[in-house]
Protein backbone atom coordinates (compact mmCIF):
# COMPACT_ATOMS: atom_id res chain seq x y z
CA UNK A 1 0.00 0.00 0.00
CA UNK A 2 2.94 2.48 0.54
CA UNK A 3 4.35 2.16 -2.46
CA UNK A 4 1.07 2.39 -4.42
CA UNK A 5 0.93 5.47 -2.40
CA UNK A 6 4.28 6.16 -3.29
CA UNK A 7 3.87 6.07 -7.11
CA UNK A 8 0.64 8.02 -7.05
CA UNK A 9 2.54 10.94 -5.31
CA UNK A 10 5.02 10.99 -7.40
CA UNK A 11 5.65 13.37 -10.67
CA UNK A 12 8.41 14.17 -13.25
CA UNK A 13 8.81 17.86 -13.88
CA UNK A 14 9.24 19.11 -17.20
CA UNK A 15 13.15 19.95 -16.65
CA UNK A 16 14.21 16.41 -15.53
CA UNK A 17 12.54 15.37 -19.34
CA UNK A 18 14.67 17.92 -21.11
CA UNK A 19 17.63 16.60 -19.27
CA UNK A 20 16.86 13.49 -20.28
CA UNK A 21 16.54 14.49 -23.70
CA UNK A 22 19.81 16.25 -23.52
CA UNK A 23 21.64 13.09 -22.59
CA UNK A 24 19.80 10.86 -25.20
CA UNK A 25 21.16 13.19 -27.42
CA UNK A 26 24.92 12.73 -26.50
CA UNK A 27 24.51 9.26 -26.80
CA UNK A 28 23.16 9.72 -30.19
CA UNK A 29 26.25 11.65 -31.55
CA UNK A 30 28.44 9.41 -30.07
CA UNK A 31 27.44 7.59 -32.63
CA UNK A 32 29.71 9.91 -35.05
CA UNK A 33 31.66 10.91 -32.32
CA UNK A 34 32.93 8.36 -30.38
CA UNK A 35 34.39 10.33 -27.12
CA UNK A 36 31.11 11.50 -26.21
CA UNK A 37 29.68 7.77 -25.53
CA UNK A 38 31.96 7.88 -22.07
CA UNK A 39 31.00 11.65 -21.68
CA UNK A 40 27.23 10.38 -21.85
CA UNK A 41 27.56 7.74 -19.20
CA UNK A 42 29.38 10.06 -16.89
CA UNK A 43 26.59 12.84 -17.24
CA UNK A 44 24.13 9.81 -17.05
CA UNK A 45 25.48 8.55 -14.06
CA UNK A 46 25.52 12.28 -12.59
CA UNK A 47 22.26 12.63 -13.54
CA UNK A 48 20.71 9.56 -11.52
CA UNK A 49 22.24 10.38 -8.68
CA UNK A 50 21.14 13.69 -8.26
CA UNK A 51 17.42 12.38 -9.33
CA UNK A 52 17.63 9.78 -6.48
CA UNK A 53 18.68 13.06 -4.38
CA UNK A 54 15.93 15.03 -5.22
CA UNK A 55 13.39 12.44 -4.29
CA UNK A 56 14.93 11.82 -1.17
CA UNK A 57 14.79 15.58 0.04
CA UNK A 58 11.01 15.25 -1.19
CA UNK A 59 9.94 12.31 0.14
CA UNK A 60 12.36 11.60 3.36
CA UNK A 61 10.00 13.93 5.36
CA UNK A 62 6.18 11.91 6.07
CA UNK A 63 4.32 15.72 5.99
CA UNK A 64 6.23 17.84 4.46
CA UNK A 65 3.96 20.43 4.14
CA UNK A 66 0.14 21.19 5.64
CA UNK A 67 -2.61 23.06 3.72
CA UNK A 68 -5.90 24.44 4.33
CA UNK A 69 -8.51 25.41 1.90
CA UNK A 70 -10.75 28.18 3.90
CA UNK A 71 -14.22 28.66 2.43
CA UNK A 72 -17.41 30.72 3.37
CA UNK A 73 -20.47 29.43 4.75
CA UNK A 74 -22.61 30.14 1.99
CA UNK A 75 -21.87 31.80 -1.58
CA UNK A 76 -23.44 35.14 -2.72
CA UNK A 77 -25.12 35.23 -6.07
CA UNK A 78 -23.93 37.06 -8.97
CA UNK A 79 -21.23 38.30 -6.43
CA UNK A 80 -17.53 37.76 -6.41
CA UNK A 81 -16.70 35.72 -3.29
CA UNK A 82 -13.38 34.84 -1.99
CA UNK A 83 -11.77 32.12 -1.11
CA UNK A 84 -7.79 31.46 1.30
CA UNK A 85 -5.84 28.67 1.25
CA UNK A 86 -2.90 28.28 3.16
CA UNK A 87 0.03 26.35 3.01
CA UNK A 88 3.30 25.84 5.71
CA UNK A 89 6.65 24.57 4.85
CA UNK A 90 7.96 21.94 7.34
CA UNK A 91 10.81 20.92 5.19
CA UNK A 92 14.15 22.14 5.86
CA UNK A 93 14.72 24.39 2.85
CA UNK A 94 12.88 26.52 0.31
CA UNK A 95 10.25 24.86 -2.02
CA UNK A 96 8.37 25.66 -4.93
CA UNK A 97 4.76 24.49 -4.98
CA UNK A 98 2.41 24.28 -7.29
CA UNK A 99 -1.65 24.44 -6.06
CA UNK A 100 -4.51 23.05 -7.94
CA UNK A 101 -7.58 23.33 -6.26
CA UNK A 102 -10.77 21.53 -7.60
CA UNK A 103 -13.38 24.05 -8.15
CA UNK A 104 -17.23 23.27 -8.55
CA UNK A 105 -17.78 22.32 -12.16
CA UNK A 106 -20.34 25.41 -12.28
CA UNK A 107 -17.33 27.78 -12.77
CA UNK A 108 -16.18 25.84 -15.74
CA UNK A 109 -12.47 26.69 -14.92
CA UNK A 110 -10.42 23.94 -15.74
CA UNK A 111 -7.19 25.83 -15.75
CA UNK A 112 -6.68 26.89 -12.05
CA UNK A 113 -3.39 27.21 -10.25
CA UNK A 114 -0.76 29.01 -8.35
CA UNK A 115 2.72 29.14 -8.11
CA UNK A 116 4.92 30.04 -5.32
CA UNK A 117 7.87 29.47 -3.29
CA UNK A 118 7.85 29.05 0.58
CA UNK A 119 10.74 29.84 3.04
CA UNK A 120 12.23 27.15 4.95
CA UNK A 121 9.69 26.55 7.83
CA UNK A 122 7.50 29.38 6.49
CA UNK A 123 3.92 30.18 6.02
CA UNK A 124 2.45 31.33 2.40
CA UNK A 125 -1.07 32.55 1.97
CA UNK A 126 -3.42 33.67 -0.87
CA UNK A 127 -6.96 34.50 -1.80
CA UNK A 128 -8.49 34.11 -5.25
CA UNK A 129 -12.26 35.25 -6.26
CA UNK A 130 -14.87 33.12 -7.72
CA UNK A 131 -17.97 34.59 -9.38
CA UNK A 132 -21.27 32.04 -9.14
CA UNK A 133 -24.05 33.07 -11.40
CA UNK A 134 -26.81 30.56 -10.07
CA UNK A 135 -28.01 29.30 -7.28
CA UNK A 136 -27.88 25.70 -5.98
CA UNK A 137 -25.11 23.66 -4.30
CA UNK A 138 -21.53 23.63 -5.49
CA UNK A 139 -19.01 20.62 -4.80
CA UNK A 140 -15.22 21.31 -4.57
CA UNK A 141 -12.95 18.33 -4.44
CA UNK A 142 -9.57 18.10 -3.34
CA UNK A 143 -7.05 20.52 -2.79
CA UNK A 144 -3.57 19.51 -4.70
CA UNK A 145 -0.62 20.67 -3.84
CA UNK A 146 2.78 19.78 -5.98
CA UNK A 147 6.01 20.20 -4.10
CA UNK A 148 9.61 20.99 -5.44
CA UNK A 149 12.88 21.42 -3.83
CA UNK A 150 15.59 23.67 -5.33
CA UNK A 151 16.65 20.93 -7.39
CA UNK A 152 13.30 21.02 -9.19
CA UNK A 153 13.24 17.45 -10.88
CA UNK A 154 10.73 15.42 -8.81
CA UNK A 155 7.62 16.68 -7.60
CA UNK A 156 5.38 15.16 -4.92
CA UNK A 157 1.93 15.26 -4.61
CA UNK A 158 0.27 16.21 -1.43
CA UNK A 159 -3.42 16.13 -1.03
CA UNK A 160 -5.90 17.84 1.77
CA UNK A 161 -9.07 18.13 2.58
CA UNK A 162 -12.29 15.94 1.35
CA UNK A 163 -15.12 17.27 -1.27
CA UNK A 164 -17.24 19.67 0.39
CA UNK A 165 -20.22 21.75 -0.38
CA UNK A 166 -21.23 25.33 -0.32
CA UNK A 167 -24.65 26.30 -0.99
CA UNK A 168 -25.25 29.88 -3.03
CA UNK A 169 -27.91 31.76 -2.11
CA UNK A 170 -29.49 35.09 -3.32
CA UNK A 171 -27.05 37.92 -3.07
CA UNK A 172 -26.63 39.06 0.62
CA UNK A 173 -23.85 41.01 -0.73
CA UNK A 174 -26.08 43.18 -2.66
CA UNK A 175 -28.60 43.10 0.02
CA UNK A 176 -25.66 44.68 2.44
CA UNK A 177 -24.58 47.34 0.23
CA UNK A 178 -28.22 48.79 -0.11
CA UNK A 179 -28.78 48.35 3.51
CA UNK A 180 -28.54 51.62 4.60
CA UNK A 181 -30.91 53.01 2.75
CA UNK A 182 -33.09 51.90 5.02
CA UNK A 183 -31.55 54.38 7.56
CA UNK A 184 -30.30 57.47 5.85
CA UNK A 185 -31.96 58.60 2.57
CA UNK A 186 -30.14 61.59 2.15
CA UNK A 187 -26.65 59.50 2.12
CA UNK A 188 -25.40 59.32 -1.40
CA UNK A 189 -23.12 57.04 -2.89
CA UNK A 190 -21.43 56.74 -6.68
CA UNK A 191 -23.88 55.18 -9.13
CA UNK A 192 -26.66 55.58 -7.32
CA UNK A 193 -30.05 57.23 -8.51
CA UNK A 194 -31.19 59.70 -5.82
CA UNK A 195 -34.72 60.36 -5.36
CA UNK A 196 -37.00 63.40 -4.22
CA UNK A 197 -38.61 63.09 -1.40
CA UNK A 198 -42.14 64.07 -1.91
CA UNK A 199 -44.41 65.19 0.64
CA UNK A 200 -44.93 63.58 3.94
CA UNK A 201 -47.28 61.12 5.37
CA UNK A 202 -49.50 61.60 7.70
CA UNK A 203 -48.22 59.00 10.87
CA UNK A 204 -47.64 61.71 13.99
CA UNK A 205 -44.69 61.28 15.70
CA UNK A 206 -44.27 64.35 18.37
CA UNK A 207 -44.68 67.82 18.89
CA UNK A 208 -41.40 69.92 18.27
CA UNK A 209 -39.77 73.39 18.33
CA UNK A 210 -40.35 75.01 15.19
CA UNK A 211 -36.84 75.43 13.48
CA UNK A 212 -36.08 77.18 10.12
CA UNK A 213 -36.44 75.04 7.37
CA UNK A 214 -39.64 73.06 9.21
CA UNK A 215 -42.70 73.49 6.71
CA UNK A 216 -45.11 76.05 8.01
CA UNK A 217 -48.11 74.16 7.17
CA UNK A 218 -47.47 71.29 10.11
CA UNK A 219 -47.46 74.54 12.56
CA UNK A 220 -49.41 73.18 15.68
CA UNK A 221 -51.13 76.51 16.88
CA UNK A 222 -52.86 74.91 19.44
CA UNK A 223 -49.30 74.24 21.00
CA UNK A 224 -47.98 77.60 19.66
CA UNK A 225 -50.34 79.48 22.00
CA UNK A 226 -49.59 77.15 24.98
CA UNK A 227 -46.10 77.69 24.32
CA UNK A 228 -45.91 81.56 23.46
CA UNK A 229 -43.53 79.75 20.74
CA UNK A 230 -43.69 78.10 17.54
CA UNK A 231 -44.58 74.62 17.30
CA UNK A 232 -44.67 72.05 14.95
CA UNK A 233 -46.04 68.58 14.66
CA UNK A 234 -43.37 65.78 12.90
CA UNK A 235 -44.57 63.12 10.81
CA UNK A 236 -42.88 59.92 10.17
CA UNK A 237 -43.51 57.33 7.36
CA UNK A 238 -46.31 54.75 8.16
CA UNK A 239 -44.88 51.63 9.81
CA UNK A 240 -46.34 48.16 9.70
CA UNK A 241 -47.38 47.95 6.41
CA UNK A 242 -47.63 44.71 4.06
CA UNK A 243 -45.73 44.10 1.20
CA UNK A 244 -44.95 41.67 -0.81
CA UNK A 245 -42.65 40.55 -3.65
CA UNK A 246 -44.20 38.58 -6.50
CA UNK A 247 -42.28 36.83 -8.54
CA UNK A 248 -43.24 35.12 -12.05
CA UNK A 249 -40.90 32.20 -12.23
CA UNK A 250 -42.34 31.14 -15.45
CA UNK A 251 -40.37 30.77 -19.10
CA UNK A 252 -40.03 34.72 -19.95
CA UNK A 253 -37.91 35.01 -16.83
CA UNK A 254 -35.41 32.36 -17.98
CA UNK A 255 -33.72 35.13 -20.14
CA UNK A 256 -30.01 35.72 -19.67
CA UNK A 257 -28.43 39.28 -19.53
CA UNK A 258 -24.75 39.23 -18.21
CA UNK A 259 -24.67 35.59 -17.50
CA UNK A 260 -27.92 36.06 -14.78
CA UNK A 261 -31.08 35.02 -15.44
CA UNK A 262 -34.14 37.79 -15.03
CA UNK A 263 -35.02 35.44 -12.21
CA UNK A 264 -31.83 35.57 -10.13
CA UNK A 265 -32.18 39.53 -10.76
CA UNK A 266 -35.57 39.15 -9.62
CA UNK A 267 -34.21 36.96 -6.70
CA UNK A 268 -31.45 39.58 -5.51
CA UNK A 269 -33.67 42.51 -5.64
CA UNK A 270 -36.18 41.09 -3.68
CA UNK A 271 -33.90 40.20 -0.91
CA UNK A 272 -32.20 43.77 -1.00
CA UNK A 273 -35.83 45.45 -1.27
CA UNK A 274 -37.28 43.64 1.72
CA UNK A 275 -33.98 43.87 3.75
CA UNK A 276 -35.03 47.44 3.65
CA UNK A 277 -38.52 47.14 4.27
CA UNK A 278 -38.24 45.44 7.70
CA UNK A 279 -35.66 47.93 8.87
CA UNK A 280 -38.43 50.50 7.66
CA UNK A 281 -40.46 48.51 10.39
CA UNK A 282 -43.02 47.43 7.11
CA UNK A 283 -44.52 43.59 6.89
CA UNK A 284 -42.74 41.85 4.09
CA UNK A 285 -43.67 38.94 2.15
CA UNK A 286 -43.09 36.14 -0.51
CA UNK A 287 -45.46 34.72 -3.63
CA UNK A 288 -43.78 33.07 -6.37
CA UNK A 289 -46.18 31.28 -9.29
CA UNK A 290 -45.88 30.43 -12.86
CA UNK A 291 -49.57 28.21 -14.16
CA UNK A 292 -49.60 27.73 -10.40
CA UNK A 293 -49.02 29.31 -7.40
CA UNK A 294 -45.39 27.81 -5.78
CA UNK A 295 -44.42 29.74 -2.28
CA UNK A 296 -46.80 32.21 -0.49
CA UNK A 297 -45.14 33.45 2.97
CA UNK A 298 -47.30 35.55 4.90
CA UNK A 299 -45.85 39.16 5.54
CA UNK A 300 -44.12 39.39 9.00
CA UNK A 301 -42.02 42.48 10.22
CA UNK A 302 -39.71 40.36 12.42
CA UNK A 303 -36.60 41.18 11.41
CA UNK A 304 -35.84 37.08 11.50
CA UNK A 305 -38.46 36.76 9.04
CA UNK A 306 -35.51 37.48 6.32
CA UNK A 307 -33.96 34.22 7.21
CA UNK A 308 -37.39 32.62 5.95
CA UNK A 309 -37.57 35.01 2.93
CA UNK A 310 -33.68 33.86 1.83
CA UNK A 311 -34.42 29.80 2.27
CA UNK A 312 -36.87 30.14 -0.13
CA UNK A 313 -36.08 32.23 -2.42
CA UNK A 314 -32.75 30.00 -2.39
CA UNK A 315 -35.28 26.90 -3.55
CA UNK A 316 -37.11 28.79 -6.63
CA UNK A 317 -36.73 27.99 -9.89
CA UNK A 318 -38.20 28.95 -13.27
CA UNK A 319 -40.49 26.62 -15.22
CA UNK A 320 -41.23 26.47 -19.01
CA UNK A 321 -44.93 26.93 -19.05
CA UNK A 322 -46.69 30.28 -19.15
CA UNK A 323 -47.51 32.10 -16.06
CA UNK A 324 -51.39 31.99 -14.96
CA UNK A 325 -51.75 35.80 -13.69
CA UNK A 326 -56.04 34.96 -13.20
CA UNK A 327 -54.46 32.20 -11.05
CA UNK A 328 -52.48 34.47 -8.70
CA UNK A 329 -55.41 36.88 -9.00
CA UNK A 330 -57.31 34.21 -7.35
CA UNK A 331 -54.84 32.95 -4.76
CA UNK A 332 -54.12 37.07 -3.76
CA UNK A 333 -57.76 37.34 -3.58
CA UNK A 334 -58.06 35.16 -1.33
CA UNK A 335 -54.58 35.17 0.96
CA UNK A 336 -53.85 38.76 1.14
CA UNK A 337 -56.86 40.40 2.63
CA UNK A 338 -55.31 43.78 3.84
CA UNK A 339 -54.43 46.49 1.05
CA UNK A 340 -51.07 46.02 0.48
CA UNK A 341 -48.15 47.06 -1.69
CA UNK A 342 -47.43 44.46 -4.41
CA UNK A 343 -44.18 44.34 -6.89
CA UNK A 344 -44.84 42.20 -9.52
CA UNK A 345 -42.18 41.03 -11.03
CA UNK A 346 -42.43 39.92 -14.55
CA UNK A 347 -41.63 40.36 -18.24
CA UNK A 348 -43.74 41.35 -21.59
CA UNK A 349 -41.28 41.18 -24.59
CA UNK A 350 -44.55 42.21 -26.95
CA UNK A 351 -47.08 44.80 -26.05
CA UNK A 352 -49.94 42.41 -27.16
CA UNK A 353 -48.70 40.33 -24.40
CA UNK A 354 -49.12 42.83 -21.69
CA UNK A 355 -52.80 43.67 -22.73
CA UNK A 356 -53.49 39.51 -22.70
CA UNK A 357 -52.68 40.36 -19.08
CA UNK A 358 -53.92 43.84 -18.24
CA UNK A 359 -57.61 42.67 -17.06
CA UNK A 360 -56.09 40.56 -14.12
CA UNK A 361 -53.46 43.43 -13.49
CA UNK A 362 -56.34 45.75 -13.41
CA UNK A 363 -58.43 43.23 -11.19
CA UNK A 364 -55.54 43.61 -8.50
CA UNK A 365 -54.85 46.99 -8.54
CA UNK A 366 -58.21 47.94 -7.26
CA UNK A 367 -57.80 46.49 -4.06
CA UNK A 368 -53.99 46.77 -3.31
CA UNK A 369 -51.20 49.18 -4.84
CA UNK A 370 -49.32 47.35 -7.54
CA UNK A 371 -45.88 47.99 -9.19
CA UNK A 372 -45.18 45.58 -12.17
CA UNK A 373 -41.73 45.59 -12.83
CA UNK A 374 -40.05 44.54 -16.19
CA UNK A 375 -37.23 44.56 -18.22
CA UNK A 376 -35.36 46.90 -20.73
CA UNK A 377 -33.73 44.41 -23.59
CA UNK A 378 -30.12 45.73 -23.25
CA UNK A 379 -29.04 43.16 -25.97
CA UNK A 380 -31.05 44.68 -28.37
CA UNK A 381 -30.44 48.53 -27.29
CA UNK A 382 -26.13 47.35 -27.97
CA UNK A 383 -27.49 46.09 -31.34
CA UNK A 384 -29.31 49.08 -32.23
CA UNK A 385 -26.41 51.49 -31.26
CA UNK A 386 -23.86 49.43 -33.54
CA UNK A 387 -23.43 50.66 -37.36
CA UNK A 388 -25.05 49.44 -40.13
CA UNK A 389 -23.06 46.98 -42.53
CA UNK A 390 -25.77 47.12 -45.17
CA UNK A 391 -29.38 46.80 -45.64
CA UNK A 392 -30.13 43.65 -43.87
CA UNK A 393 -28.72 45.51 -40.78
CA UNK A 394 -31.06 48.52 -41.11
CA UNK A 395 -34.11 46.57 -41.36
CA UNK A 396 -33.56 43.87 -38.29
CA UNK A 397 -32.45 47.64 -36.59
CA UNK A 398 -35.68 48.71 -37.41
CA UNK A 399 -37.35 45.82 -35.95
CA UNK A 400 -35.60 46.10 -32.96
CA UNK A 401 -36.46 49.57 -32.65
CA UNK A 402 -39.99 48.57 -32.75
CA UNK A 403 -39.29 46.26 -29.65
CA UNK A 404 -37.43 48.76 -27.73
CA UNK A 405 -40.75 51.59 -28.37
CA UNK A 406 -42.93 48.84 -27.72
CA UNK A 407 -41.60 48.70 -23.70
CA UNK A 408 -42.06 52.10 -23.68
CA UNK A 409 -45.72 51.95 -24.77
CA UNK A 410 -45.99 49.20 -22.28
CA UNK A 411 -44.91 51.51 -19.30
CA UNK A 412 -47.80 54.15 -20.92
CA UNK A 413 -50.18 51.65 -20.86
CA UNK A 414 -50.36 50.52 -17.28
CA UNK A 415 -50.01 54.24 -16.10
CA UNK A 416 -53.27 54.92 -18.16
CA UNK A 417 -55.07 52.33 -16.40
CA UNK A 418 -53.40 53.57 -12.56
CA UNK A 419 -50.97 50.65 -12.39
CA UNK A 420 -47.59 52.08 -11.54
CA UNK A 421 -45.12 50.68 -13.63
CA UNK A 422 -40.96 50.06 -13.20
CA UNK A 423 -38.57 49.75 -16.93
CA UNK A 424 -35.36 48.83 -16.02
CA UNK A 425 -32.18 47.66 -17.23
CA UNK A 426 -31.30 43.95 -15.31
CA UNK A 427 -28.43 45.78 -13.92
CA UNK A 428 -30.21 48.73 -12.00
CA UNK A 429 -33.19 46.66 -10.81
CA UNK A 430 -32.51 46.68 -7.40
CA UNK A 431 -32.00 50.34 -7.10
CA UNK A 432 -34.83 51.28 -9.25
CA UNK A 433 -36.65 48.59 -6.55
CA UNK A 434 -36.09 49.89 -3.67
CA UNK A 435 -36.12 54.09 -4.91
CA UNK A 436 -39.74 52.98 -6.17
CA UNK A 437 -40.95 51.78 -2.71
CA UNK A 438 -39.25 54.89 -0.95
CA UNK A 439 -40.86 56.72 -3.28
CA UNK A 440 -44.65 55.41 -2.47
CA UNK A 441 -43.64 55.42 1.32
CA UNK A 442 -42.64 59.60 1.08
CA UNK A 443 -46.05 59.80 -0.35
CA UNK A 444 -48.19 57.42 1.53
CA UNK A 445 -49.77 56.19 -1.43
CA UNK A 446 -50.71 52.86 1.05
Amino acid sequence: MKLIAFIKSLYIDTKLLFVTLGIALIFLLSYWVHPLYQIGWVCALIFCIVVLADALLVFVVTNGITARRILPNRFSNSDHNQVSITVTNQYAFNIFIKVIDELPFQFQKRDFNHSATIQKNGHYDFIYEVKPVERGEYHYGKLNIYVNSPLQLIRRRYIFQDEVVVKVYPSFVQMQQYDFLAIDSKTSTYGLKKIRRIGHTMEFEQIKDYVVGDDIRTINWKATAKRASLMVNQYQDEKSQPIYSIIDTGRVMKMPFNELSLLDYAINATLAFSNVGLKKSDKVGLVTFNKNLDEFVPALGKLTHLNTLLEKLYNVNTLFPDSDFGNLYGHLNRKVNQRSLLFLYTNFEHISALRRQLPFLKAISKKHVLVVIFFENTELTNFIQEKSEDLQDVIHKTIAEKFVHDKTLMLKELQIHGIQGILTKPENLTINTINKYLEIKAKGLL
